[in-house]
């Protein structure tokens, strides 16, 4: 796997355990029949349940609000409230949510604005509706998702955004410990298996995500990731 496919692969394999919870899913798509078909799809995905659909951005914040969902299948342009102003809300109403967008747009504001609202991922509409189940899996367990061929424009934004900040502030020292989480992070594992690895527990793994995105100051598991590869704070020949 080369780096730039580190924790942004469509094609995650995951699944959930025989004791783990449901997924509770909201469709937030302003084409009926795109709707139609996810739900159709996921119907028959073990321990995913789609508990709503709205048809654009203020009724997906409304519901999101009511019913806080695992996860949002989000797509950018919707009438009323944009899929990014929308993330934006939902990411302050509903922190414990993440948020999956799901677009046509393969345009970089879009893909830079999705990230900086708190999107936890941005597929294009090109993967196949049966990817989706499994990229649903991958962010409520923690990980990060973009579709492969937007990567490298991610990846270049925060290497330019990075660079000015440099120019104003020392970079930030991170402990030996926070490097490993970091690292582990960026090989795509969850929180209760970075801490099996390290052998601590979950909550101390939360505790080092959030020092560490408080020193970067970033909002997302994968801006510190980039922020990681591009400082060569990590080990990337295994990823």
């Amino acid at each position: 796997m080369t780096v730039t496919d580190t924790d942004i692969e469509t094609g995650v394999e995951t699944g959930l355990g025989p004791g783990d919870q449901t997924l509770r899913v909201i469709i937030a798509d302003d084409q009926a029949l795109f709707r139609r078909g996810l739900r159709a799809v996921l119907a028959d995905e073990p321990g995913i349940e789609i508990v709503a659909e709205a048809e654009d951005g203020e009724e997906a914040v409304a519901k999101a609000e009511e019913l806080a969902p695992d996860v949002i299948l989000m797509d950018v342009r919707m009438p009323k409230v944009t899929g990014i102003e929308a993330a934006r809300a939902v990411h302050a109403l509903a922190p414990t949510t993440k948020i999956l967008m799901v677009t046509v747009s393969d345009e970089d504001e879009d893909l830079f604005e999705a990230v900086k609202a708190g999107a936890s991922g941005y597929l294009l509409k090109e993967i196949s509706v049966e990817q989706v189940a499994d990229a649903i899996r991958a962010v409520a367990q923690g990980q990060s998702l973009i579709t492969p061929s937007m990567a490298a424009k991610l990846l270049s934004e925060f290497s330019a955004l990075a660079e000015r900040a440099e120019a104003r502030f020392p970079a930030p020292v991170l402990t030996g410990r926070e490097l490993e989480v970091l690292g582990l992070a960026a090989k795509g594992l969850s929180n209760r298996e970075i801490g099996q690895r390290l052998f601590i527990s979950d909550n101390t793994v939360k505790n080092h995500v959030r020092n560490i995105l408080e020193k970067l100051h970033l909002h997302s598991r994968m801006q510190a990731v980039m922020y990681a590869v591009r400082e060569r704070l990590i080990e990337t020949d295994g990823l």
